[in-house]
Order: C-alpha cells, then structure tokens, then sequence
C-alpha cells in the first residue's frame, strides 16, 4: 500500500519523473506486477519517466534503458528492444 500511495503522490504533483527505489522489494509477486504494469502504463500513456533502482534483475524486461551500477559507477548502459 505505501507503493501505491507514494506513487498517487507523484502522480497528483504532476511529476515528470518518478523515482522508486526498490518499488517491489517488500511485495508478494501479484502485487510486484501490478505496481509493474502501472509504471509501464504511466510511462506509455502519460509520458512519465520511471527511475528505477533495484536488485531484482527480473524487472529489467520493464524498462526501456538499464544501467548497472557498482560502487557508484556505471559498469553497463544500454537500450532495451522491445
């Protein structure tokens, strides 16, 4: 619940950009996808940009660009195909 209600928060200050810091990481998986296909969704429909930190590498599909990090610096960056 406190996902979704930081991202309502987000989405009622109008913010271009999201930030969301491990947005799944306390979620069983039906929830993790939810909050998932809602990102996915503002980013098509309302042009939102989603950043995105996580260790979960099965989110990348998500996404549209994936940066890896290792201590603070970018080791890989690239676009992803979809």
């Amino acid at each position: 619940m406190q996902q979704r209600v930081a991202i309502a928060r987000a989405l009622v200050n109008d913010s271009m950009v999201i930030f969301a810091d491990e947005p799944t990481g306390n979620l069983d998986i039906k929830n993790s996808l939810a909050i998932m296909e809602l990102f996915q969704k503002l980013n098509q429909e309302l042009h939102k940009t989603i950043v995105l930190v996580t260790h979960n590498e099965d989110l990348i599909k998500y996404g549209t660009r994936y940066l890896r990090l290792v201590d603070g610096v970018i080791i890989n960056d690239e676009i992803i195909n979809k």
